[in-house]
């Protein structure tokens, strides 16, 4: 399975990798990330942190740049190279346990024809 990973830097999508990673070592997928400037920094430091990550796991990981909107550069990387899943930290809980989204999270999982994995 073709898998993407969206990639923003955040402690959740560091988590996100680390539990994608692990699956896609168990299944046999192919994992894409996707890197985001959405926190600040670039897309060398992302790839950086997400070589750091992944390093001693047996997995080839590619990393693609995105520039612009997130949420549009995902869906559109997603769509048109024919992934199976698109993969995103699900973001924080409310105090009453419910899940609350950013802009980007709200916007694929409204227009995404692709599953969509919110990790939480």
């Amino acid at each position: 399975m073709k898998v993407l990973l969206g990639f923003g830097g955040s402690e959740g999508s560091a988590e996100a990798l680390e539990r994608t990673v692990e699956r896609a070592v168990a299944a046999g997928d192919e994992l894409t990330v996707g890197l985001v400037e959405t926190e600040g920094a670039t897309h060398a430091e992302l790839a950086a942190r997400v070589e750091a990550l992944v390093e001693g796991v047996d997995l080839s990981v590619e990393l693609r740049e995105l520039d612009g909107n997130a949420g549009s550069e995902l869906l559109s990387l997603a769509e048109s190279e024919g992934f199976d899943e698109l993969v995103l930290a699900g973001n924080t809980t409310s105090p009453m346990g419910k899940i609350t989204l950013n802009q980007t999270a709200e916007f694929i999982l409204l227009n995404s024809h692709v599953t969509v994995t919110l990790v939480r």
